[in-house]
């Protein structure tokens, strides 16, 4: 239990539904939907498009989706909705383009968004509202106008230059040239049209009618090789969840191309360590967890890849005896020696349960702040930069190529026990997402935190050859940690955001926390 002297918030409690998202503005509009009658999956639909209205630098239809559901039974299923690079991108233009890298702000940054054919399948196989219902409170807000939330406003100042750049993000997303600030409002009215022509005509209309013919126009004249056929051939698909055993639960993540699967690497590694006789804000559970993801980062970068194109070799890497290897290199006295060169970014988590106990763990994402920077000026659609993810180096894996899927940082999560549901959860935050599923995962199962303490939580991750560290984390655990050679830096933004619902079955009750360092809050009936 938190010490009610000190500032905080208490998780939320409720007995019919909960939604929990980044901004106040979703989490209503999601309990709208529960209270009218629809399920968790129009609720995670219906928040995550008022999401691109009320936080539109972390998201939008511009880009991708990931979900994890959870059924009554216990079932979780699985949806990648990530988009791909363009057909065109073979290895002859690669090795024309003499690309070394693909840009982060670059027009070849930029894969088909592939959140709308998401949001589309998963009303189709488990929502009860049409995809035209959900959109209609973002569609009310984007004319109505939005206000701007504090986090947001700090959030959208720091890529103000980057929309000046361009035509349409000056256009759309600067207030007289500049980032509005917290508290002043913002409407989007080519994005309310944009939204209004899917919600009459469906899907089909952004992926093979106007708006698609808008967007490959608007990214041809830029050099981009995306075509109608790109955009036309987009589907999400069904994945099966992958997962490890941890404290008596089972993890589940969504397998490759997305990160999930470290997040679980780590969390073997933890397993053979005997975490539990750590204090939760001990020097030796933060250098465990610390030392655990540089070994799980080495295999993500060597492994992580689109499925359809490389084999990712996902039993092996999460067998007994690779975590019994790597965590047989931790030394309890000694930082090991890493370099791991983590880029920011810009996401939104959401989760909901309903009445049946159904639940959806969602996240959506144009990657960096406003994506690629790239703004449609008739259709006003931020398009992703999520193609930076893929390396220029034809002999790996994860080299961008034709009609391929780069390795994506937003991953879902869930937790399972006995068979059930135990919790819904995920931290947003591009490469800090595993450490943050470790994390809350640490806190909730090994230490018996509520949601809520368990997302607050101060914040560390190893990057670039340091140990980033939030305010909040304690002198004595900072003294613990550079004593073992972890060489700490700050940090301007805290280390992501994070939703989590739990159910307690035992209660008929949910439990929800939503990260302080956010906007947000969860709020059940």
């Amino acid at each position: 239990m938190r010490n009610f002297h000190r500032p905080g918030r208490s998780a939320a409690y409720a007995a019919n539904g909960m939604a929990a998202t980044s901004t106040p503005l979703s989490t209503l509009a999601a309990l709208d939907v529960l209270r009218a009658g629809g399920n968790a999956v129009d609720a995670a639909v219906t928040a995550s498009a008022v999401l691109c209205v009320s936080e539109p630098g972390s998201t939008g239809i511009g880009g991708d989706c990931f979900a994890l559901v959870g059924l009554p039974d216990g079932r979780v299923l699985g949806l990648n909705g990530s988009g791909r690079a363009a057909l065109a991108a073979d290895a002859d233009w690669l090795k024309a383009s003499g690309l070394t890298r693909i840009d982060r702000q670059s027009v070849h940054c930029v894969t088909v968004p592939g959140a709308i054919d998401g949001w589309d399948r998963l009303l189709k196989a488990h929502g009860t509202w049409s995809l035209g219902q959900c959109l209609a409170p973002a569609i009310d807000l984007a004319e109505k106008g939005v206000p701007i939330t504090p986090r947001v406003a700090f959030d959208w100042s720091l890529e103000a230059a980057v929309l000046a750049a361009d035509e349409g993000g000056r256009m759309h997303y600067l207030k007289d040239g500049r980032a509005p600030r917290a508290g002043e409002t913002m409407r989007y009215p080519a994005l309310a049209a944009t939204l209004r022509l899917i919600a009459a005509e469906g899907r089909d209309a952004f992926y093979e009618g106007s708006i698609a013919a808008d967007m490959v126009g608007h990214l041809k004249a830029r050099g981009s090789l995306l075509t109608h056929e790109d955009f036309a051939r987009t589907a999400a698909t069904w994945v099966s969840p992958i997962s490890t055993s941890f404290a008596g639960h089972e993890i589940l993540e969504i397998p490759p191309n997305g990160q999930g699967l470290t997040a679980l690497i780590a969390l073997n590694i933890l397993a053979q360590r005997g975490l539990r006789r750590f204090a939760p804000d001990s020097a030796e559970r933060a250098h465990l967890e610390i030392e655990a993801m540089k070994l799980a980062w080495v295999f993500r970068n060597r492994h992580i890849a689109d499925p359809d194109f490389a084999e990712v070799p996902v039993a092996e890497l999460l067998s007994d005896r690779t975590a019994a290897r790597l965590a047989a290199m931790i030394d309890m006295d000694r930082a090991l020696e890493a370099n791991l060169a983590l880029p920011p970014s810009d996401t939104v988590y959401l989760t909901v349960v309903d009445k049946n106990r159904l639940a959806v763990s969602f996240i959506n994402s144009v990657y960096d702040g406003f994506g690629s920077g790239i703004v449609t000026p008739k259709t006003g659609i931020a398009l992703q930069n999520r193609g930076s993810c893929f390396v220029a180096e034809p002999r790996h894996p994860n080299c961008i190529g034709p009609g391929k899927r780069p390795l994506h940082t937003i991953i879902p999560a869930m937790v399972r026990k006995d068979g059930r549901i135990a919790m819904s959860y995920g931290v947003m935050g591009g490469d800090y997402q595993p450490m943050g599923h470790v994390s809350v995962a640490v806190n909730r199962l090994i230490h018996g935190m509520d949601p809520q303490e368990a997302i607050d939580w101060p914040r560390y991750m190893p990057k670039a050859g340091t140990v980033v560290v939030e305010d909040g984390v304690a002198p004595a655990l900072r003294t613990g940690l550079a004593g073992r050679g972890h060489r700490l830096v700050g940090t301007v933004k805290p280390l992501g955001g994070g939703q989590a619902i739990a159910i307690d079955w035992q209660e008929d009750l949910l439990i929800g926390g939503s990260d302080p360092r956010k906007d947000g809050l969860a709020l059940g009936y």
